[in-house]
């Protein structure tokens, strides 16, 4: 097993903060949108960071590249990153224009990790943290002792000391099971090579969906996404059959308010859902609640409280995403119970109570856990919750990155900018990811 140091040899002396120095770097885990604004944030106070990203940079939103956002890009460009890249040539997208995964990765995301590269390690995986010489039951000098982390880069096991950890790893790529009692059952874990956990490029994949019978399972905004994108082939292939199952008692209840509705976007996909239902063109199973999936000879079949539906030979499952605690085990560190969000946050995003355009800012107060120096951020700081906002992320890494640097006054300072309605367009749950 190879050990790695990275001794600093700046500290972080600014105008505006007071004077820290870090014995080690601060560690970022994900290269994704809010891992690298963290980045940006750590190189304006010159601290030393590296960032893990387990696959290449920006992977997760490569995944539904072919997806609009809700939001414009002025709200999908962090502050210090917009700085940083301008200094270096770049030029800011048209701001009320709402780009694609496509867009934010190539356009944004792949010229700021550039910016990056000497601190930059793609295709190495974190596996663990963990404190130095000391496990999680352990508090005798906790706070000063440097957190270890473990990385795998193919058969290679590496190590390495930070003095902060700052994981952005986000919630994409751990979906939610179809199953309503919320857990994956080996039935259908063996069905997956039928079931795709993501917003699926239809037109990319004519040949897996054309003329199939398809199952579409959630009632957000993805689902609606997918359900679109079979619509429009079921128009080329007219043996294409769908079906949507959904939890609610009615359909209506997916479909928000239309014209009324307080976010535009919402409004906008529920019209042409509804237009689609009253066409007849795809059927509907609601409320249904699977309690497992088998795969049979026929296809597959969605087995309920009260009864069996199916055949299918696709499944879109599109419940939303949770996040991954099983790395940071031996680290403390407290969320809560329901939501999966960070303690103090979760009453502030509640999906019950707010939207993604009424979260109130919050910072590294709210975001402090027990392990000092540790915090979790972006999407995976809002647990299961699927009201994030990437300007929401980003107030949240710069307000840490400014603790981190000694900048009290800049920490508490948080504020975030978002409009009560229309920031919403079309594309992933929440606004954005």
């Amino acid at each position: 097993m190879e050990f790695f140091t990275i001794l600093p040899n700046s500290s972080c002396c600014t105008p505006n903060s007071g004077c820290c120095e870090l014995k080690y770097p601060v560690a970022i885990i994900g290269a994704g949108p809010i891992g690298l604004a963290a980045a940006a944030h750590l190189k304006s106070y010159n601290l030393p960071f590296i960032i893990f990203e387990k696959n290449e940079v920006a992977a997760n939103v490569a995944s539904w590249e072919h997806v609009q956002l809700f939001s414009s890009w002025k709200y999908n460009v962090d502050s210090a990153a917009k700085q940083i890249l301008e200094k270096n040539g770049w030029k800011m997208p048209n701001k009320e224009e709402i780009p694609t995964g496509k867009a934010l990765r190539e356009d944004y995301l792949l010229p700021l990790s550039e910016l990056f590269k000497e601190q930059l390690h793609t295709n190495e995986e974190v596996i663990a943290i963990t404190k130095l010489d000391t496990d999680k039951m352990k508090s005798s000098n906790r706070a000063n002792k440097p957190f270890l982390i473990f990385t795998k880069n193919g058969q290679a096991t590496k190590m390495y000391k930070a003095s902060a950890i700052i994981d952005a790893t986000g919630t994409w790529g751990n979906p939610n099971p179809a199953a309503s009692h919320g857990v994956m059952l080996p039935s259908e874990k063996a069905a997956r090579h039928k079931i795709n956990y993501q917003i699926p490029n239809v037109p990319a994949n004519i040949s897996r969906y054309a003329n199939k019978r398809i199952a579409v399972i959630g009632g957000g905004h993805s689902a609606i996404n997918s359900l679109l994108q079979l619509v429009e082939l079921k128009d080329a292939h007219p043996q294409t059959e769908i079906t949507w199952i959904l939890r609610k008692k009615r359909v209506e209840d997916a479909l928000g308010g239309g014209t009324a509705d307080e976010l535009a976007a919402r409004g906008e996909l529920g019209l042409k859902m509804k237009k689609i239902l009253s066409e007849k063109v795809i059927y509907v199973e609601t409320p249904f609640y699977i309690q497992s999936i088998f795969e049979k000879e026929e296809g597959l079949i969605l087995k309920g409280t009260d009864k069996k539906i199916g055949p299918f030979d696709e499944l879109i499952v599109n419940t939303g995403n949770r996040p991954d605690f099983s790395f940071i085990s031996e680290l403390r560190y407290e969320v809560d119970p329901a939501t999966e969000a960070v303690t103090k946050l979760a009453p502030l995003i509640n999906p019950n109570l707010h939207s993604c355009g009424t979260v109130p800012p919050h910072g590294e107060k709210e975001l402090r856990q027990p392990e000092t120096n540790f915090y979790i951020v972006g999407s995976k700081s809002y647990g299961r919750a699927p009201t994030f906002l990437m300007a929401t992320g980003y107030e949240q890494v710069r307000s840490i990155v400014a603790h981190l640097a000694g900048d009290t006054e800049a920490a508490l300072d948080v504020k975030l900018s978002l409009p009560e309605t229309g920031v919403c367009h079309t594309g992933i749950d929440g606004c954005c990811q």
